[in-house]
């Protein structure tokens, strides 16, 4: 079990390929960029755009594709940096959902946050909403991600997350992504590891809440089982509350998948267990 240590790429400039295209043919004079965290003037000299510190190559921009979908990193040298790559055999990319809120991920195409109808960051901030996370609280998330709710935690009040990622790839576009930043607060520690295997290692009793987000359950099928959930079970406190994300089926399969998780909760010792629609979830008590 390794720690991780979160280092924020802020030397870049972050913007995503609707404002891109928009530098291209509308020349606005101002921007948002870091995907909405800030704004920016933009001055046009020939074919140059200029951002502060940053300068821009208008004919290299159009001589490429510009998915609008996307993040691109501009580094200081004005090199264009698309955030979507293959690692084995994934393809990773950090989807942009509008030139001024927070991206999710895409693994292999699949998304990790709720974005019809909602954004990634209010997706978490609802999920921190109902588990109703305390001041002064201990918080154990389950699958970092781009970091989301364990922010969101720590903006209830938690004094301490501890966060578990197996994907080094997830952490590294985390790092680029401004939403993900504050990952880097000394009151969150990233554990690197396979959840099933890192929460042997933690004591027990020891969090108030847990925030379980895994994967689809095809993808990562040991963090529905039983013998998992009993062991998130015995790391709570007494009266401490779990949400378990499950996504919002469809389809009699994904209707049994959910009832299958609720009967293991219950098994495992879990009282009060609830799927609440709004947050696709289940929240479950000890």
């Amino acid at each position: 079990m390794l720690t991780y240590i979160f280092r924020p790429q802020t030397n870049n400039l972050i913007l995503d390929g609707e404002t891109l295209i928009s530098i291209i043919y509308n020349r606005p004079e101002k921007i948002s960029c870091n995907l909405g965290l800030s704004s920016c003037k933009v001055e046009y000299s020939n074919s140059t755009a200029t951002l502060g510190k940053y300068k821009i190559d208008l004919n290299y921009l159009k001589s490429i594709r510009i998915d609008k979908s996307c993040v691109y990193v501009v580094s200081p040298s004005g090199e264009l940096i698309k955030l979507a790559f293959f690692s084995g055999q994934h393809f990773y990319k950090l989807r942009a959902i509008s030139p001024q809120t927070a991206p999710t991920v895409e693994i292999d195409g699949i998304h990790m946050h709720r974005i019809k109808d909602i954004t990634p960051w209010k997706d978490s901030y609802l999920k921190i909403k109902f588990l109703k996370i305390r001041p002064g609280a201990v918080v154990l998330d389950v699958c970092t991600g781009l970091g989301y709710t364990a922010i969101h935690s720590l903006m209830r009040g938690a004094r301490e997350v501890i966060s578990i990622e197996k994907d080094e790839n997830i952490l590294k576009l985390a790092e680029l992504n401004p939403w993900s930043w504050k990952l880097s607060d000394h009151k969150i520690t990233i554990l690197l590891g396979d959840a099933s295997e890192v929460v042997e290692y933690l004591r027990p009793s020891s969090f108030n809440y847990i925030v379980h987000d895994p994967p689809r359950i095809s993808l990562a099928g040991e963090l529905y089982s039983l013998e998992f959930y009993k062991k998130l079970y015995t790391l709570l406190k007494p009266k401490g509350k779990l949400f378990h994300y499950t996504g919002q089926p469809f389809e009699k399969i994904g209707y049994k998948i959910i009832k299958g998780i609720l009967n293991r909760l219950r098994a495992a010792g879990f009282r009060r267990v609830v799927y609440i629609s709004e947050i696709t979830g289940i929240i479950a008590s000890k």
